[in-house]
């Protein structure tokens, strides 16, 4: 009789304890929930960089002030720059836990990142997206995202492969003046598009160089070995190391012929042109400018001259019955004003939320970016058919379903380079 009512107790003062835990309402922080302007963490993106200098820090502020942004770490080789994005992912969560680190190759074994901004120098774009699809991460990377054809379609095949996200950091994709340009052109209302016009930031062929030998520094300082990657060895140089995005832009070219702005002007012309998935079949010199043809007759011209005051980075596209130019300070100009009738509002410079955003939506959706991986491949290809014709000072033809020059073993030879050791893509 004693032990029934001791389980009798034991019963009642159970139910009691879980009837008094019931109706005190527990204290969940708003953070947690995605309450007070913030997101919960199940729908937050957890995002590290790679590589972060001037202009990987204006990218990574535009990624820091999306409210579905959780930032954990920066890997460089430059002890500098992580220690300066390191203070600046502290100061805006009022903690110190942004890690660090040197080797991209440790940073990319963290499995609680979804996401990699890339910013290193051009060397490393292909190699390091490439890496990072492969341990499992989407990727936003800055142009130019390749060095020569073989990285291009490289790099679009690991993606498609992996299934992971990427978009390339041509944000003028994503920019209303220069989309609302391209479906003019796409939609017919400047007629058959006859010519399409890209500005290349120069179309020079000099070569990063092999600057004198300087002693070393530490690798926890700056580690030349890393910084170079995929690069043919050099002797460390000061000049070189502090010149990231002007080394090996593509085919070992500082400027890389047109890959400069022409990651830019020529992936936007791709698009006018409704060549996304292909590239132009014949390129050659003419008179200071770089002209190519596509398969559908549309002429593709590079040149640096000739523009309307309308900024950086300017396009225009000519159809037999009318013409638009637009270029960074948002501004339109056409044949005539009826074609720009609904242009929206204007939006100067070239700020890359918009692009970023893009970026975030389709990580979560899972669906294809403005710039995705095959995008970026063959407007990079066009630029890097393009310079090898301003390097042999010749007419080349290009196939764009063998991806290859036609009869053209010269040529053929430019369309890849050797990667240092261990480096493969």
């Amino acid at each position: 009789m004693a032990a029934r009512s001791n389980r009798r107790e034991f019963l009642r003062s159970t139910l009691a304890a879980a009837g008094a835990a019931l109706a005190v309402p527990t204290l969940i922080p708003r953070s947690a929930l995605g309450g007070a302007g913030t997101v919960a963490p199940s729908e937050r993106i957890v995002l590290g960089a790679i590589g972060i200098g001037g202009r990987g820090s204006y990218v990574l502020g535009c990624f820091l002030h999306e409210p579905d942004v959780q930032f954990v770490a920066i890997c460089d080789v430059k002890a500098g720059r992580r220690q300066a994005v390191k203070q600046m992912a502290d100061a805006k969560y009022g903690t110190p836990n942004c890690a660090m680190y040197r080797d991209l190759r440790e940073f990319l074994t963290r499995s609680d990142v979804d996401a990699v901004l890339i910013a290193t120098g051009p060397n490393w774009h292909a190699a390091a997206s490439i890496l990072a699809a492969q341990a499992g991460k989407d990727v936003y990377c800055e142009k130019p995202c390749t060095k020569d054809i073989a990285s291009s379609l490289a790099l679009a095949k690991t993606f498609r492969r992996t299934g992971r996200v990427f978009q390339a950091g041509t944000q003028r994709r994503s920019l209303p003046n220069f989309t609302f340009a391209i479906e003019l052109a796409r939609h017919g209302k400047l007629g058959k598009l006859q010519t399409v016009h890209a500005h290349p930031g120069g179309l020079g062929t000099e070569m990063s160089g092999w600057a004198d030998p300087e002693p070393e520094p530490a690798k926890e300082e700056a580690d030349w070995d890393l910084y170079l990657g995929p690069a043919a060895w050099r002797p460390f140089s000061r000049r070189l190391l502090g010149n990231g995005g002007g080394f090996e832009k593509g085919g070992g070219m500082v400027g890389g012929g047109c890959l400069e702005w022409g990651s830019h002007c020529v992936d936007l012309c791709q698009w006018a042109a409704d060549a996304d998935g292909t590239a132009p079949v014949e390129y050659w010199p003419e008179k200071g400018q770089l002209h190519a043809r596509y398969a559908t007759g549309v002429k593709l011209v590079m040149r640096n001259d000739g523009w309307l005051p309308l900024g950086s980075c300017p396009v225009r596209f000519e159809g037999d019955t009318g013409w638009v130019e637009t270029a960074d300070n948002g501004d339109l100009v056409a044949s005539s004003d009826t074609l720009l009738v609904g242009k929206g509002a204007k939006i100067g410079g070239y700020p890359a939320d918009f692009h970023v955003r893009d970026f975030l939506d389709c990580v979560k959706s899972r669906g294809q970016t403005r710039a995705n991986a095959d995008v970026a491949c063959w407007s990079h290809i066009a630029c890097h058919a393009a310079n090898i014709a301003l390097f042999l000072n010749r007419k080349v033809r290009f196939d764009p379903q063998r991806t290859e020059f036609v009869g053209d073993e010269e040529a053929n030879r430019f369309r890849s380079e050797a990667l240092r050791e261990p480096w493969r893509i």
